[in-house]
């Protein structure tokens, strides 16, 4: 393993993808970036912008492209930042050229909808000699990668490469919190897309501040449950990558679930609101997985199911609020 961790690949060149590669290269390490469309590339290399994934923000021009996985193999460490569903099949086709105990640390914020698999379950599989380290947090593409304050957690079991990578990827303007708890800092990061949509929802009907803290403040009872059942540590779940998480996405239309929910909740439909976005908007093929995941460890979480119910189009909108409104009364906790 490298001790120095100067050089970094970013697979993935979307908005996240492409605002931590610009702060990595801003704070001095050799940064490749991989993206899939050969236009995003040569938007990267020759007018240093990401027009589709991150408009409006000027690249450092150091900061280079490419659409090779084995040229970013070479790398001390590789961030792994493309879709949660791509995942899978972007770590098969890594698998051939990297190295064992590399380190590579999971930046997307899902979880597989046809395995339930969180994405370290799923790297373990496809690149299992590799060492596995998990970033989130609340953050805003736009803003890391115009240089304002962020705070994040990097999760790595190994202590040694989790202080490490937390000294080489963070700077003054991104600072990075270690932690050993991988399955706490990943979940926290998923399921805060599924209750963004609903925070949305209630934002799009109208039903005020009073309703929206309510959602928000129900929904990480939901979090919480679940991080207990699966081993994630309390104290993650009400650390940045969990709770922090949940307030920023749930609280600005700068997030693309947080957004999509307002969309519905204001009557348009999930296959318009889809149809009108290049990005990828991780908590609608969240939802249905967390579902199953309850049901399974029988957990309750009525939000995250009224969620899945809309999206999949079993209930109306007025439905389910008024499925959850309903509820019988109980102890909060």
């Amino acid at each position: 393993m490298a001790t120095t961790l100067d050089s970094i690949a970013v697979i993935g060149a979307g908005a996240w993808g492409t605002a931590l590669a610009q702060t990595l290269v801003q704070s001095g390490r050799t940064v490749t970036l991989w993206a899939r469309e050969s236009e995003t590339v040569a938007d990267i290399n020759d007018r240093h912008v990401n027009r589709t994934f991150l408009p409006g923000v000027a690249l450092d021009e150091k900061l280079r492209a490419t659409q090779s996985l084995a040229a970013c193999a070479s790398a001390d460490a590789i961030l792994l930042v493309c879709p949660a569903q791509h995942v899978r099949a972007v770590t098969k086709d890594l698998a051939p050229h990297v190295r064992p105990g590399q380190p590579l640390v999971i930046c997307a914020k899902g979880i597989e909808q046809s395995t339930g698999l969180m994405m370290g379950a799923v790297a373990a599989a496809t690149v299992p000699d590799m060492t596995l380290a998990a970033l989130s947090g609340p953050s805003f593409a736009a803003d890391v990668a115009r240089g304002l304050p962020a705070a994040l957690t990097i999760a790595c079991r190994d202590e040694r490469l989790g202080k490490l990578l937390a000294e080489r990827l963070g700077d003054r303007q991104l600072r990075l919190y270690w932690s050993d708890d991988i399955v706490g800092v990943e979940l926290g990061g998923a399921l805060k897309n599924v209750l963004a949509i609903a925070a949305g929802i209630v934002d799009g009907k109208g039903l005020g501040a009073s309703a929206h803290a309510a959602i928000v403040t129900r929904g990480f009872a939901e979090m919480r449950r679940l991080g207990h059942a699966l081993g994630a540590r309390h104290e993650t779940m009400m650390g940045l990558s969990g709770l922090g998480d949940l307030v920023l996405t749930c609280g600005s239309r700068q997030s693309r679930n947080m957004s999509l929910g307002r969309a519905l909740g204001e009557g348009e439909s999930l296959s318009a609101v889809l149809g009108e976005r290049v990005a990828v908007t991780e908590g609608v093929f969240t939802a249905a997985a967390v579902v199953r995941i309850a049901q399974e460890k029988r957990i309750e979480m009525p939000i995250t199911e009224a969620v899945h119910s809309v999206l999949e189009g079993h209930r109306s909108v007025d439905d389910a609020i008024a499925g959850l409104m309903s509820r019988p009364f109980k102890a909060e906790d």
